[in-house]
C-alpha cells in the first residue's frame, strides 16, 4: 500500500502553493520538453510542413523547408571559415526572416548565438566582440558600418575574422515598394542597397554568397546542456554580462509558452517584439519554429503596419510590449482594421493601463495577459493564466517555476502580501553570467535542495498566489527616510486623462535626499492647457505627499530601448548629471 504522508510535499513547482487554484485547466504544471539541441524544432518542423509558410515578411512567404536550406547553408558557410563548436558566433539585425536562418544556422553549426541590440552604436559594439571573443558576426548592411568601426578600434588580435552581411530587402517581394506595404518613413531604410565594409583585419562576404556555399554541414553534436545563447543584460552597474542559456533553458520556456496559450501549429503570430530579445527569441522565434506555426514578421514598430498585417494575415497571436498596444488603439486609422482573428494577446515590459486593457475586452472580447521573466530566465518565470488574468500583475508563477518573496537581507520567506525580492528556481534559470563568477554567486542562493535565482526585482504575492512587481531594488527612491516606488507613482499617474506615458525618477535634494520627478509625456490635445503646476497639484490629491513628484517635466517622448521598455536608467543618469553640473555649466 502506497503511503500517504500527513504533510504536504516538499514545495516544488506548483504542488501546494496558492496559485493551484487558478491553474489554467488542461496544462499540465510540469513539461518534459524534447531533450536535444534547438535545431531539431526547425528540422522537425520542415519534414511535417513542406508547404506551410515559416514566416511572412511585407507578404514575402517562406516556407520551413525554405528556411531549412537557409540555416544548413549558414552552418555550412561558418564551418568553412574555420567556425567550432562552442564558438560566439554575433548576430546584429533588425527582426527579419534571415535573423531566424542565421540563428538556427549557427545553432547547426554547434556554435553559440550572441544577438547585439540593433540600437547599439559603435563605441558600444567593441565589448560585444571582446566579452564573448566572437572572430564571427551576421550584420544587416546598415549596422555592418558600425560594427566595422568598433572592430578596427580594437588590439590586433581581438578583432573579427569573417562578417557576413545582409539586405532585408532581399527577404521582401520585388514589388514590396509598389503600394503602401512599406512605411513611407522605412522606404530609405528597406531599400538603400549598402556596399560591403571592410574589415580590418578579416573578410567580408554577402548573403548570397553563404547562400551559394556548398561546402558540407559539420556533424551536429550539440545537445540540450551545451551552451546555445549568449544574451546580453545591462543590469545596474559595469558593462553589459552575458546571460548563459543552454539549449535546455531555452527549449523549456518555448515548449512551456505554446502549452500555456493551447499553441498548435495554426497559430499566426505578429512577431514584432525584437528576436534580440528575450521575449521575442523565445516566446516569439522559438516557440513557433517548435510549433510549426506562421510568425508574420515585423522589423520596427508601427502601429498602422501592425493593424494591416493583423487584418491581412488573420494574426491570432501578439505577444507585446503596452506601448505597442495603446499605440495601435490610438491609431486615426483604427477602424480600418479587423482583430477578430486574435485570440492571445500579452506581454510585459511595463504594466498595461487599466482603461486600456478595458477597452480591449469591451470591445474584441480580449484579456490582456501580462507575464513577467527577465534575460535570465528566457523571458516568462510568471505569468498570468489566459482566462483568470489579473490587472497590473505578474501572474503565478510559470510552469516548472517555483517563486518565492523573500527579505533581500536575510533571505527569509516573507508571508502574504509583503514586499519583498522575488526569487525563482526552475528549468528555465540560465546557468550563470559568462566569465563573471563573482556576479554568478551573487544572484544565487540554495534553499532546501533548489537553487534560487534572485531577479533584483522587488515584489509581493497575493492570497490566490498572483505576484505583483513593486520595483527594481536599484530604481527605490528614499525621499526623507520614506521608501518610494517609481511603478506605484506612475501607475496611479496614468489615471490622469491628460497623462499619455510617464516615468518616474530619483533625483538629488539637499532637503531630502531625494525627491520625485515625473517625466511626463501628455496627450496630443492636453498640451497647451495642462500644467506641469497642475500635474503636481493632481498628484498630491490623489496619492501620499511623500509620493508625489515635486518635480514635472513635460516631453515629447520618453526614451525606449530596442525592445520598447522605458529607459528610466538614462532619465535618472541625465537628472543626476545635471543637478551635479556647476551652476552656468
Amino acid at each position: 500500500m502506497s503511503h500517504v504522508p500527513s504533510e504536504p510535499r516538499a514545495r516544488t513547482a506548483g504542488d501546494d502553493r496558492p496559485h493551484a487554484r487558478v491553474w489554467p485547466a488542461r496544462v499540465p504544471r510540469a513539461i518534459h520538453p524534447p531533450q536535444t539541441s534547438l535545431w531539431f524544432n526547425l528540422e522537425v518542423s520542415a519534414r511535417r510542413y513542406p508547404h506551410k509558410p515559416a514566416t511572412v515578411f511585407f507578404d514575402r512567404v517562406t516556407t520551413y523547408p525554405e528556411l531549412l536550406h537557409q540555416a544548413e547553408r549558414i552552418a555550412a558557410w561558418l564551418a568553412a571559415c574555420g567556425v567550432q563548436r562552442g564558438d560566439r558566433v554575433i548576430l546584429f539585425l533588425q527582426n527579419c526572416p534571415q535573423f531566424i536562418a542565421a540563428y538556427y544556422g549557427i545553432l547547426r553549426a554547434n556554435a553559440v548565438v550572441v544577438p547585439v541590440n540593433p540600437m547599439n552604436k559603435a563605441d558600444e559594439l567593441g565589448h560585444y566582440i571582446t566579452d564573448p571573443q566572437a572572430r564571427v558576426a551576421i550584420a544587416a548592411a546598415d549596422l555592418a558600418p558600425a560594427l566595422c568601426a568598433a572592430d578596427a578600434a580594437l588590439p590586433s588580435g581581438q578583432r573579427l575574422h569573417h562578417l557576413l552581411v545582409l539586405h532585408y530587402r532581399d527577404a521582401m517581394p520585388d514589388d514590396a515598394f509598389d503600394g503602401d506595404a512599406v512605411p513611407v518613413a522605412w522606404r530609405d531604410w528597406l531599400g538603400t542597397r549598402h556596399p560591403l565594409p571592410t574589415l580590418t583585419e578579416g573578410r567580408v562576404a554577402d548573403w548570397a554568397e553563404a547562400m551559394a556555399c556548398t561546402a558540407p554541414l559539420p556533424p551536429h553534436v550539440v545537445g540540450p546542456d551545451d551552451l546555445a545563447v549568449l544574451p546580453y543584460t545591462s543590469g545596474t552597474t559595469g558593462l553589459p554580462k552575458g546571460c548563459m542559456h543552454p539549449h535546455r533553458t531555452l527549449m523549456h520556456n518555448a515548449v512551456a509558452a505554446a502549452v500555456w496559450t493551447n499553441g498548435t501549429a495554426e497559430n499566426v503570430g505578429l512577431l514584432v517584439v525584437p528576436m534580440f530579445h528575450i521575449t521575442g527569441m523565445v516566446a516569439g522565434m522559438h516557440t513557433s519554429v517548435y510549433l510549426g506555426a506562421t510568425s508574420v514578421i515585423m522589423p520596427r514598430w508601427d502601429r498602422d503596419l501592425a493593424g494591416r498585417l493583423i487584418s491581412r494575415w488573420k494574426v491570432t497571436h501578439w505577444t507585446n510590449i503596452p506601448t505597442m498596444v495603446i499605440d495601435l488603439l490610438a491609431s486615426p486609422h483604427f477602424d480600418r482594421y479587423d482583430l477578430s482573428s486574435l485570440i492571445f494577446i500579452g506581454g510585459g515590459g511595463a504594466a498595461m493601463p487599466a482603461a486600456v486593457a478595458q477597452r480591449l475586452y469591451d470591445q474584441f472580447g480580449l484579456r490582456y495577459v501580462e507575464g513577467y521573466g527577465l534575460t535570465e530566465t528566457a523571458a516568462p518565470s510568471h505569468h498570468n493564466p489566459p482566462d483568470a488574468p489579473k490587472a497590473q500583475c505578474l501572474g503565478v508563477p510559470f510552469i516548472g517555476c517555483d517563486a518565492r518573496i523573500v527579505d533581500p537581507e536575510t533571505l527569509q520567506e516573507l508571508p502574504v502580501g509583503e514586499a519583498g525580492e522575488i526569487v525563482v528556481s526552475g528549468p528555465m534559470v540560465f546557468d550563470g553570467y559568462w566569465q563573471r563568477p563573482e556576479a554568478t554567486a551573487a544572484v544565487f542562493f540554495e534553499r532546501d535542495g533548489r537553487r534560487y535565482f534572485r531577479t533584483g526585482d522587488l515584489g509581493r504575492r497575493d492570497e490566490e498566489g498572483y505576484f505583483f512587481i513593486t520595483d527594481r531594488l536599484k530604481r527605490m527612491i528614499n525621499a526623507s527616510g520614506f521608501k518610494v516606488w517609481p511603478a506605484e507613482v506612475e501607475a496611479l499617474m496614468f489615471r490622469h486623462p491628460a497623462i499619455a506615458e510617464a516615468c518616474v525618477i530619483g533625483v538629488p535634494d539637499a532637503y531630502r535626499g531625494e525627491t520625485v520627478k515625473a517625466v511626463v509625456v501628455l496627450r496630443q490635445q492636453a498640451r497647451g492647457t495642462v500644467s506641469e503646476a497642475d500635474i503636481i497639484a493632481w498628484c498630491h490629491e490623489h496619492m501620499a505627499a511623500y509620493k508625489a513628484p515635486r518635480i514635472v517635466e513635460f516631453v515629447d517622448a520618453l526614451p525606449k530601448s530596442g525592445s520598447g521598455k522605458v529607459m528610466w536608467r538614462l532619465l535618472q543618469e541625465q537628472a543626476r548629471a545635471a543637478a551635479s553640473a556647476p551652476v552656468g555649466a
